[in-house]
């Protein structure tokens, strides 16, 4: 079967057009997000049928793409998913696919690999765990995604999983607490941001507590009114990135200062008379803490790491009660306050390196820390992990390095 890509190419750019502006007529950001992801569904699917691969492979989104919120500029996360390791000629199909997409003008991230493959990565990368977890099947070998998703899902660790969570978290918040990204707050990635509110989405799905608002509601891990709050708040953060993402033109997390008044003007707060940037950040983050700027009203951030807490707490006690380890418990606790200790130490380390170095060692040091499995009551290697965090401390104020550290 062949396909005329120019032709695909034009559908897409036409579309793009429609969607943007039905968006500038209602303001719908969640409409914009699933009907882009709706209609890229359909051009990868007709793309994928016509390059005639072997029925035994499959076509899956992962990430955000997966949950269905592609926004104006974001990137495409694919999973190919191979039943074994792909011969000469499938290979060759697979790079024609690439230059494919390239040629339509979809920018795709795209990983090949193998059941196994994809368990040895989300075993190694929390980030890689999270966007699978988000895989949503687009045609292909329904038998071969079906048992992706039973191994991947038999393979989680509900209490290993929130640790490394919270982990990537904590690493988050050290460097989106930085002044530049306080000047410039980033409407995914800073605290109380899109990512705060998807962890814990992610937690409650791997305790098996439900994978929306509503569930969570109805397994009693919220209130009605936090999960008001709360999605007031992300379809907030949902029309602040959608709108970044337009006005720069470009994939753009960040609230950046030639970008502040308009998008504060768009949800009608008036600081362009004065390009007063601080009122439109001003705004942000109280929008950001209490939708009706009630200081009552649990910040998102407070609120979204309660109820991950509170996910986690649903499945630990019996997994923490064991009978065959009765130190377990006391253990994981002398982990936590030795994870406390090495983010005492990485923040110490903020007063130290300039910022590319510093991003180096903060990230050395969590990746030591997310090897660790706390849950199974490894204090002792989180022990070490801490004293190796230490020595880079002291290295880093050694006088050697004073002329790029001081």
């Amino acid at each position: 079967m062949s396909i005329d890509v120019g032709a695909l190419r034009e559908e897409v750019k036409a579309f793009r057009k429609t969607l943007q502006d039905n968006y500038a007529q209602d303001g719908n950001a969640l409409a914009l997000l699933r009907a882009r992801s709706a209609q890229v569904d359909s051009v990868l699917t007709r793309l994928w049928q016509a390059q005639d691969f072997p029925a035994t492979l499959t076509l899956a989104a992962v990430g955000g793409y997966g949950r269905g919120e592609l926004y104006p500029a974001s990137d495409i996360d694919l999973l190919i998913l191979l039943p074994q390791e792909p011969n000469t000629p499938l290979q060759e199909k697979l790079e024609r696919l690439i230059g494919h997409f390239w040629d339509i003008g979809l920018e795709i991230g795209l990983s090949v690999r193998t059941i196994q493959e994809c368990l040895d990565e989300a075993g190694n990368d929390i980030t890689v765990q999270t966007a699978l977890l988000e895989a949503r099947l687009l045609t292909g070998n329904q038998k071969l995604f079906s048992t992706f998703q039973k191994r991947l899902h038999g393979n989680l660790d509900p209490l290993v999983f929130f640790e490394a969570t919270r982990l990537e978290q904590q690493e988050r918040y050290l460097r989106f607490n930085e002044t530049p990204y306080s000047l410039e707050p980033n409407c995914k990635e800073s605290p109380g941001g899109l990512r705060d509110l998807q962890i814990v989405l992610w937690v409650s799905k791997a305790a098996k507590l439900g994978d929306n608002w509503k569930a969570l509601a109805q397994n009693g891990l919220a209130t009605a009114f936090e999960v008001r709050q709360i999605q007031r708040n992300e379809a907030l953060q949902l029309q602040i990135r959608a709108r970044l993402h337009l006005l720069a033109k470009r994939r753009e997390d960040r609230l950046i200062f030639d970008l502040q008044t308009a998008v504060a003007e768009a949800f009608g707060v008036a600081c362009a008379a004065a390009r007063d940037l601080d009122n439109a950040v001003r705004w942000y983050r109280r929008a950001v803490a209490a939708n009706d700027g009630s200081a009552s009203v649990k910040s998102s951030e407070q609120l979204a790491n309660l109820l991950a807490r509170l996910a986690w707490e649903r499945v630990a006690p019996p997994r923490r009660a064991g009978k065959k380890d009765p130190d377990l418990a006391q253990r994981i606790a002398q982990g936590r306050d030795d994870i406390q200790t090495a983010i005492g130490l990485l923040q110490a380390l903020v007063t130290v390196c300039p910022t590319l170095e510093r991003e180096s060692l903060l990230g050395s040091a969590f990746k030591r820390l997310h090897r660790l499995e706390l849950v199974a009551g490894q204090a002792s290697a989180a022990a070490q992990a801490v004293q190796q965090m230490a020595t880079d401390c002291a290295a880093a104020r050694a006088p050697s390095r004073r002329s790029r550290c001081g």
